[in-house]
C-alpha cells in the first residue's frame, strides 16, 4: 500500500506542466523572438508573406497583438536555412498569426500559393 502511494506521489512530481514560449520581442513582420524557461531562439511565422510596402503595418499589427512576454503556442512546420518555421497562436486566441495577418490584409498566405 505504501509502496504503491510513494510511486503514485513520485509520478505526480515528475509530470512537470509543459509551459508555453513567451514572446520576448518582434524582430519583422515575421520574425519573433520567444523563449521559454532556459533559451531563446528566433521564430519565422509559417505561411504568410508580407509585401515590403506593409512591413510597418504588419509589425505595428503584431506588436499590438504580442505584447512582451505574451505567451504563445508554437506549431512547427519545418525550417529555412536553421530557422524554425512555425505557425504561431496566442494562448486563449482561436487563430493563428500568420492568419490573422492575412485577414488584416497585411499578409498573402503563402502556404496557398506552393499547394496551386
Amino acid at each position: 500500500m505504501i509502496r504503491a502511494l510513494l510511486i503514485g506521489l513520485s509520478l505526480l512530481l515528475l509530470a512537470a506542466p509543459v509551459s508555453a514560449a513567451e514572446v520576448l520581442q518582434v524582430r519583422s513582420s515575421s520574425l519573433l523572438q520567444v523563449g521559454d524557461r532556459n533559451r531563446t531562439y528566433t521564430i519565422e511565422l509559417a505561411c504568410a508573406a508580407v509585401d515590403p510596402v506593409d512591413e510597418a503595418d504588419a509589425v505595428r499589427w503584431l506588436r499590438d497583438q504580442l505584447p512582451r512576454r505574451r505567451r504563445v503556442n508554437l506549431r512547427p512546420v519545418g525550417s529555412r536555412d536553421g530557422q524554425l518555421l512555425a505557425r504561431v497562436t496566442p494562448l486563449g486566441e482561436p487563430t493563428d498569426l500568420s492568419a490573422g495577418l492575412v485577414a488584416a490584409s497585411l499578409a498573402t498566405d503563402s502556404c496557398q500559393s506552393e499547394l496551386s
